[in-house]
């Protein structure tokens, strides 16, 4: 749920922000599209695993230009969500969804794994339903149209005072309570005001990122705001306006990026832009004003504008409609059964999208959509207040006409975030200026406020004590596409504002609180089979559903759900009975204390979006919003006042509805919702059928109370993992250096290079060291070890060993003589967080830490016991074997990972180092299998430590001498990267088109499209050096690097073009910006022209090691359009010679970007990724020119290199390989990929153009015959019959279709004219097979006894070719030619010799 938690309250925390980016439409190929994300999910676990999207793609799709291909999805700099806020979250006023991020979770491992296709993305453990998502419901207290959210008359006094006496004559007490009730301090640089039209604006001043501002136009207007018939019209305007505005459209080549969502009660329009141009000083806000009062306020309903956008929101509504989003809404309509929160999902009804007309869609825009009901936020590098306040009221200042009275807005602005039901999509990447503020004609045309002063309020039924009658049923949901068992339990009760210091410090107690569960669960793990998979207790608020709501989740295998649900309701119970101990009072404290210190340490460094979003969530919530130093402060001003009876106290009432459900006392469950299989695998069986009742869910949280429980034991925690006197004895022993790090810098001892600041030296035992001292992530710092070999270094007798391994370093998460309890508990007091990874050529281990309180000397100590003191454990092995057989047959449920999966084994010739390991290989596998694989690839001289952080030369030097240095030397670099050659698949052969068919109740259609590409340095599968081969081509003299945007800086202007191609990273410069281009060219055509997707990307996978690479092109449609859409992108991927690239193109290409670059050069994360593999033996051709020539690459770079890197790519039918995956009731039947629909065809409706010739001597000229042409209907018609009334329509024969459209009836065959023969008497009815035997057959077909047949699935259409009676051989030579072409473009055929 998109919420910001009420538990996870700290001074404002809010880094981070929106779970996927505001600027990349949605990709679900890959992890958010591969963009570095502005979150890491982290638990307390010092070796996290990362919360699970089940929908995610497999890792072999992750797109990895110009950047370290180690560098997981998610890793942003530090300062976006650092340390131990990441997983304690503690605040108040920072967004987070309830869903993502778990007050605490429970999962069988300490090591994060991040492993190849990546269980950190689909998830082994989250191929089980995740908690509940729930549209950005941004309701405000104060809005007009919320309900309250007051507590019920009495109930709030009696919650407040129930078993808690103090003496209030204390004068103690008393001085307290009079410094809880004060107000906190409120952000001493946000600006707020209003306009006398009613528009509300809010300004904030931030320098991060330099040269850039945010601006956001929240109209609060929402789904909740539509009627019956108009369910999804709110998402249709968002749709319409955003991209049918010119002025925005004008934005491109600024440097902008713009995108729109739409939520229960807001639309939110957003602009990212420099703020001015950047061979210019012209001020770019005005324009940028100017456009988002166009969209928001002045939008054009154009009919063609309309028809397009309604064919996208009909593919998004298909592309998003995976098992997740059914399971969330489940959760939703259970959750808020009583409100219309259960029923307007903002994506809307497919009926009803299909029927509006632009009137219907103007007239909710002239009721809702005017600046009296909307929040203008800006947010940037933006200090002149009174210049900006200028500019809003000469674009927005504009008085309302007639008779309209103003009403006094309400103080405070209401936010959304990105509403996961809706997900969001890039409506333009960027945008040149225009000061045109001219309105349209009908500006006179304006809404009455009036209509507005009250709205329709969401009323909740919260969970009360003392209604034990109004408890409800559990509910389950069973779908055959489930795999695992999930139950979640809600409470739902109203927000508490925090507004003073006695608000905050009650969430403060409930944070130190709940944050013990998870690790009272985590000890339960003493067992080769856990009872569960993961258990996550989570309180959180909701603006947007104007509630708090707490959900505890349990997920487990099937066969264990019983068992699982005992030990999470026996948990809860027990901490809520018997409380924290002293300890963890102390423990959690002070890593809040220690958090928020760092968060405050940076407070100059969050980036602007991060607190744009913060502002607007905390406005929601009706939060105070602070600033971090102010948190900070006021945190430490409550810690002091804390005691341990009241945080267990104020704790076990979040606690209450679990831990004493069925009693009269206890506040009732808002919901109990189960999702559950239809079918279970039992080894030795099979698929058996899933049984549970309502009763047995119900019994099973009963008898959990009743188990017996004890108080928790004090825990003792290390203060250190290795001590001084042990560094010490080892140094004596193993005498460590530094030693010259190569010949390239002679004897030197270390390398520094002054433009970048990066230092490279060398240890003694073999370990390469690339440092670089870095300001801008005040008191922080990463860490990234980084080994070659990888998952290619597995063998055909060790599949999926390396895998599988690391994934139980991860469950397993001891060192030396440590527990994994202790462990954790050392990272939490010292706010490290560590990952695990394997990837297809390197393992990596990656920290983050702060670098106050030896925080990285604990990081380097616990670096140096994973390396010299991992405990490999035969319980861990069983887990992580088990959790990936689990994964390994779940594939097959989900649409868009066996699809995937299909075309990578494909195009790999089935290589299992590229996908999931199969049971097989796993069951051969043993725990020392699997140790060998793993530690004989961290061997000292295959090691290289890359670090980044705000520290000193001398603190840094001393770790790596202390703790690298002390690693024992070992050899074996030559054999961990040795590998069995990797090779594509030989062509010709019969796999480089396939079909998946899943059966599901709803329809749904992905594609992808791969084919090969050299890595990332230019090396070809085959042995080819591409920097080699363009060595020699001449370089165009007309051609001038600098292109329209005079990107390229005066100092950089004479960059020498044959010097660039010759530079080591041409080749991944040059296909980053084919990418760009590609993927321009296919919003345009496949999405926007032709309307046949809602999403469609195209990605470069590129290797470092591995002398091979491919691209990827990932497509959603729509069943009927799937393979349409594939031929679209099929002839934008092959047209770029047809259509030459235009300067205009690779411009913005290269502002995309090189603007990339600027705002995450200023993290931690991101110079972690560009160091890594300088010294690295394997990645011979990365060297420090790599990092310095970067911008001047970009900027060098010409159409003609683009092109020399587009021949790169394997394009031809030969080397491309497609699968389409279909997912419907009828998928897979007859071998078609759904029902085909009359109105997918655009022209002359009856007929289609079949192939396009390449030889015209091999290609026979076709035509396809529609049987129901005069039923044909687009997909936007506004037609309202149903599918019942079409199937009863009558329907034309074969010959009536031909005499209908006056068609010839002949054929051409290599220029003979031959006759084309249909039966005139075929039942005006589907054909059948008996009847096309019949016709075959019939004595009045002349053209016997050989004819070529091809017949759709439904038997709706026809193509039939007689063959000539000479030249037997030849005709079915051809004939089968033309079988398969038609089999590859029209895949709803048969083909049969008759």
């Amino acid at each position: 749920m998109e919420a910001s938690s009420i538990i996870r309250v700290s001074p404002p925390l809010h880094l981070n922000s929106k779970p996927s980016s505001s600027f990349h439409k949605p990709n679900y190929l890959q992890s958010h599209r591969l963009s570095p994300c502005k979150n890491k999910t982290v638990t307390f676990r010092c070796f996290r695993t990362s919360r699970r999207a089940a929908a995610a793609p497999p890792r072999y799709f992750t797109p990895k230009i110009g950047g370290d291909r180690c560098v997981f999805p998610s890793d942003k700099p530090v300062i976006q969500r650092p340390l131990l806020d990441q997983c304690t979250r503690f605040t108040c006023f920072h967004h987070g969804r309830r869903k993502q991020f778990p007050i605490c979770k429970s999962t069988p491992s300490a090591f994060s794994d991040k492993s190849v296709f990546h269980l950190s993305k689909h998830g082994v453990d989250n191929v089980f339903e995740k908690r509940v998502r729930v549209p950005c419901a941004a309701v405000g207290p104060e809005e007009p149209h919320a309900a309250s959210t007051a507590w019920p008359e009495g109930v709030l006094e009696q919650q407040s005072s129930d078993n808690f006496i103090v003496d209030s004559e204390n004068s103690e007490w008393q001085e307290l309570q009079g410094f809880l009730s004060a107000k906190l301090p409120s952000h001493p640089k946000l600006f707020r005001g209003q306009l006398e039209n009613g528009l509300r604006y809010l300004i904030l001043p931030n320098k991060v990122p330099q040269n850039r501002f945010e601006a956001h136009m929240e109209i609060h207007a929402g789904s909740i705001d539509e009627e019956d018939d108009e369910q999804g019209i709110a998402h249709m305007i968002e749709h319409v306006a955003f991209l049918g505005s010119k002025k925005r459209e004008k934005l491109l080549r600024t440097g902008a990026r713009s995108n729109a969502y739409t939520d229960f009660h807001h639309t939110v329009f957003h602009i990212h832009s420099p703020t001015s141009m950047q061979d210019s000083d012209e001020d770019l806000l005005p324009s940028v004003l100017d456009a988002l009062n166009e969209i928001a306020f002045y939008p054009k309903f154009l009919a063609s504008r309309v028809e397009k956008e309604r064919r996208a929101i009909l593919s998004e509504l298909q592309m998003m409609n995976t098992i997740e989003y059914r399971v969330d809404c489940q959760l939703l309509q259970h959750l808020h059964s009583e409100n219309k929160l259960s029923r307007r999902f903002p994506i809307g009804l497919e009926d009803q999208i299909k029927k509006w007309d632009a009137e219907k869609i103007r007239k909710f825009h002239e009721r809702w959509y005017f600046p009296a009901n909307a929040t203008l936020y800006i947010v940037g590098d933006i200090d002149n207040i009174p210049t900006i306040v200028h500019h809003i009221e000469g674009v927005f200042g504009q008085k309302h006409v007639d008779n309209e009275v103003p009403v006094a807005p309400k103080t405070s602005a209401f936010g959304a975030m990105a509403n996961f039901l809706v997900p969001k999509f890039t409506g333009g990447i960027s945008a040149d200026s225009t000061h045109d503020r001219s309105l349209p004609l009908n500006q006179s045309k304006l809404p009455k406020k009036e209509r507005h002063a009250i709205r329709p309020p969401v009323e909740h039924n919260w969970s009360l004590p003392g209604k034990h009658a109004n408890l409800k049923s559990p509910q389950i949901f069973q779908h055959e596409l489930l795999q695992n068992f999930s139950v979640n339990m809600f409470c739902k009760i109203p927000v508490n504002k925090v507004q003073t210091y006695g608000d905050l410090r009650n969430v403060l107690m409930k944070r130190i609180f709940l944050s013990a569960l998870h690790f009272r669960i985590n000890s339960r793990y003493k067992s080769s089979s856990p009872p569960f998979t993961s258990i996550e207790l989570d309180h959180s608020d909701s603006g947007r559903e104007g509630c708090t709501v707490t959900t505890l989740t349990v997920t487990a295998e099937p066969k264990s759900w019983q068992s699982a649900i005992k030990v999470a309701t026996q948990e809860v119970r027990r901490l809520k009975e018997f409380g924290v101990t002293n300890g963890e009072l102390a423990r959690y404290l002070d890593a809040l204390l220690k958090d928020s210190e760092q968060l405050a340490a940076m407070c100059d460094n969050i980036s602007s979006v991060d607190n744009l979003d913060f502002v607007m969530e905390s406005d929601a919530l009706g939060h105070t919003v602070m600033d971090h130093k102010q948190s900070y402060e006021s945190l430490i001003s409550v810690a002091g006042t804390i005691t341990l009876e009241e945080v267990n106290f104020i704790g076990a009432q979040v606690l209450e509805y679990i831990s004493d459900f069925g009693k009269e006392s206890a506040p009732v469950p808002a919901a109990i919702v189960a999702c559950v299989p239809r079918k279970v695998h039992v080894d030795g069986v099979g698929e058996i059928d899933f049984k549970i009742s309502p009763s047995e869910i119900t019994a099973a949280i009963e008898e959990g109370l009743k188990e017996p429980i004890e108080p928790e034991a004090e825990f003792e925690v290390p203060k250190e993992l290795i001590t001084s006197t042990e560094v010490d004895n080892l140094k004596l022993l193993l005498k460590p250096s530094f030693v010259p790090t190569g010949s390239l810098y002679s004897n030197a001892l270390r390398f520094h290079d002054i433009e970048t600041g990066i230092t490279q030296c060398r240890l003694s035992n073999g370990i390469s060291i690339n440092y670089k001292i870095s300001k801008t992530e005040k008191c922080g710092g990463v860490m990234r070890l980084i080994v070659g070999g990888g998952r290619a270094a597995e063998t055909l007798e060790t599949k999926g060993a390396v895998v599988l391994g690391v994934r139980t370093l991860s469950e397993g998460g001891r060192v030396g003589n440590f527990t994994r309890e202790q462990v954790e508990l050392f990272c939490v007091n010292h706010l490290i967080n560590c990952s695990l990874e394997s990837t297809e050529e390197f393992l990596c281990m990656e920290f983050r830490f702060t670098t106050r309180d030896n925080g990285m000397r604990a990081a380097f100590q616990l670096l140096h016991m994973v390396l010299e003191h991992s405990v490999w454990l035969d319980d861990a092995f069983d887990r992580a074997r088990q959790l990936y057989l689990s994964y390994y047959r779940s594939i097959p449920k989900s649409l868009e990972r066996s699809t995937a999966h299909k075309l990578m084994t494909a195009m790999l010739n089935e290589d299992e180092r590229f996908v999931e390991p199969t049971p097989h290989s796993l069951q051969n596998l043993t725990l020392q299998t699997v140790k060998d694989a793993v530690m004989n690839q961290f061997v000292t001289d295959n090691m290289e430590v890359s670090i980044v952080g705000d520290f000193s030369e001398e603190d840094i030097e001393s770790c790596v001498m202390d703790y690298l240095g002390t690693v024992r030397a070992t050899k074996g670099a030559d054999k961990a990267l040795s590998y069995i050659p990797i090779n594509f698949r030989p062509s010709p052969n019969d796999l480089h088109f396939q079909q998946v068919f899943l059966k599901d109740t709803d329809e749904r259609a992905c594609a992808y499209i791969a084919g090969p590409s050299p890595n990332r340095w230019g090396y070809t599968v085959d042995g080819t050096d591409f920097l080699e081969s363009v060595r020699n081509v001449p370089v165009n003299k007309d051609v001038h690097p600098e292109t329209e945007g005079q990107l390229v800086k005066s100092e950089n202007a004479n960059f020498d073009l044959q010097k660039s191609r010759n530079h080591p990273l041409f080749f991944a410069i040059a296909v980053g910006l084919l990418a760009e281009i590609i993927n321009s060219r296919l919003f345009t055509e496949v999405r926007d022209s032709q309307g046949l997707t809602y999403d469609v990307s195209f990605e470069i996978n590129l290797f470092d090691r591995l002398n091979l690479g491919w691209y990827v092109i990932s497509v959603t449609s729509t069943p009927s359009k799937v393979q349409r859409a594939v031929d679209a992108c099929k002839s934008v991927l092959r047209g770029l010679h047809s259509k030459k690239i235009a300067e205009h193109e690779l411009d913005r290409a290269k502002r995309t970007l090189l603007m990339k670059h600027d705002a995450e050069s200023k993290s931690n994360a991101y110079w972690l990724g560009l160091i890594a593999h300088l010294q690295a033996a394997s990645v011979h051709r990365k060297d420090i020119s790599c990092i310095n020539d970067l911008t001047m690459l970009y900027g060098a770079a010409t159409i003609e290199d683009v092109y020399l890197a587009y021949e790169q790519l394997k394009i031809d039918e030969q080397s491309l390989y497609c699968c389409i995956g279909v997912a419907g009731a009828q998928a897979g039947d007859d071998e078609v990929s759904g029902s085909l629909q009359e109105d997918e065809y655009v022209g002359l409706q009856g007929v289609m153009p079949v192939g396009v010739a390449e030889s015209s001597s091999d290609i026979l000229e076709s035509i396809i015959i529609n049987a129901t042409s005069s039923s044909s209907s687009s997909s936007s018609s506004s037609s309202s019959s149903s599918k019942e009334e079409e199937e009863e329509k009558p329907r034309l024969d074969l010959q009536e279709a031909l005499e209908k459209k006056k068609l010839t009836k002949s054929l051409s065959f290599n220029g003979v004219s031959m006759p084309f023969f249909v039966k005139e008497k075929i039942d005006k009815r589907p054909l059948t097979e008996s009847k096309i035997k019949t016709h075959l057959d019939s004595e009045e077909t002349p053209m016997t006894p050989k004819k070529f047949l091809f017949v759709s699935s439904n038997k709706k259409m026809m193509i039939m070719v007689p063959l000539m009676k000479k030249k037997k051989k030849e005709d079915e030579h051809r004939m089968k030619l033309l079988s398969k072409k038609i089999k590859l473009s029209i895949s709803r055929y048969t083909c049969c010799f008759c």
